[in-house]
């Protein structure tokens, strides 16, 4: 594998904590937040007025600029270089002089539906060419919920995966009595992922968006609680590959359906036929390499427009594999810069603190893995 020389300097490495202490409480760290503070603010205030009609297009497209690409937590225009800073400082695992990593250190902390942690292995997950972990999904379906947008607040549901990933794990092979515990799947049987559903939005909005993750796989569900209709979008198949899918996509249904009903809302079907729900596949443009499905699930989250589904199939630029890329770096900034990420403060700091010595293109090749090496201490 190629390895590429990035010039970086992490000054979070040099002097003692005296000095630590004095570059936390610097001018020009109180100004960047006073500023990410403020552009906030202009940003939520805008998107109140302007913001509350989704976008009715025939062909959705991927291709913005870095610059232009509005994140979930309502930061608009973070700069590049402080995109790739963070990037580096939450993919980046260190290792101390006794071999051990800060893999389960907890970086981020989102306040929302109760607190969901994520810890440094998690977002490492967004290094090239690895599979992404759930916790990153859960992560953006927790931080596009809570948009002030009337996409997000009146008509999309971004369901977290995690009760229906808990689910495939006892019941993997979509048995509906599991082999683990022989008992049927129970939303109760969770507890500890519950609080992280909005009962509200999961009960009355007309759409609910549900990834799904099974043998390191993603895949979209598209569900109208309306019609009662559901329908899949995946980003390798344009069909269930297996008679193991299928059965997997009967239980995930009959899942969704429980969750739906537990939280106040109509099943998607009654009796006996509630674990022979039907969801096509939805003819779509698909990933290029086998390691991106997560990267197009989650911005499927965020453009998908059920009613452009015409005939089974939904037309879309797809993005060139330099675009997908990319996104694994805007999705780290996303997450740690999101104003529900009781953490942020510090995600800016420490981000702050890396500096790019040479222009860091090479920073979103496939090929680029950071480590140590590419680190330049002083």
């Amino acid at each position: 594998m190629p390895s590429f020389s990035l010039g970086l300097t992490d000054s979070s490495q040099e002097g003692a904590s005296t000095q630590e202490t004095e570059r936390e409480k610097s001018p020009k760290i109180a100004t960047m937040l006073e500023q990410l503070d403020s552009l906030i603010q202009k940003l939520a205030s805008s998107a109140s007025k302007g913001k509350d009609e989704s976008p009715q297009i025939q062909r959705e497209t991927g291709g913005e600029s870095s610059a232009k690409v509005e994140t979930p937590g309502g930061i608009n225009q973070i700069p590049d270089d402080m995109k790739q800073k963070c990037y580096i400082w939450g993919t980046r695992l260190k290792e101390d002089a006794k071999g051990d990593t800060d893999e389960y250190e907890e970086i981020c902390t989102l306040i929302g539906q109760g607190e969901y942690i994520l810890m440094r292995t998690h977002l490492a997950s967004l290094q090239a060419k690895s599979d992404i972990e759930s916790q990153i999904v859960s992560a953006i379906c927790l931080i596009l919920n809570q948009k002030k947008e009337k996409r997000f607040q009146a008509q999309i549901y971004c369901l977290p995966p995690n009760i229906v990933s808990m689910a495939l794990s006892d019941h993997p092979r979509g048995e509906f009595i599991s082999p683990k515990t022989n008992k049927e799947f129970r939303v109760e049987a969770y507890p500890s992922f519950i609080e992280f559903i909005d009962r509200k939005k999961l009960s009355s909005h007309p759409y609910i968006f549900a990834p799904v993750c099974h043998s390191g796989h993603w895949w979209l569900w598209l569900i109208n609680t309306r019609k009662r209709k559901c329908q899949i979008l995946d980003p390798l198949h344009k069909k269930a590959p297996s008679d193991e899918r299928k059965d997997i996509n009967k239980f995930t249904g009959y899942v969704f359906s429980r969750l739906i009903t537990y939280a106040g809302g109509k099943p998607l079907e009654k009796g006996g036929k509630e674990k022979e729900i039907k969801a096509p596949y939805v003819k779509i443009s698909c990933q290029k390499t086998s390691y991106d499905c997560a990267i197009y699930v989650m911005k499927w989250l965020e453009l998908i427009e059920p009613e452009n589904i015409k005939k089974g199939k939904y037309e879309w630029d797809n993005w060139t594999q330099e675009e997908v890329d990319h996104y694994r770096v805007e999705y780290a900034s996303r997450i740690l810069f999101s104003e529900m990420n009781k953490q942020r403060d510090r995600a800016i700091r420490e981000s702050s603190a890396i500096r790019l010595s040479k222009p860091s293109s090479v920073l979103l090749s496939p090929f680029c893995q950071i480590n140590s090496a590419d680190i330049e201490t002083g």
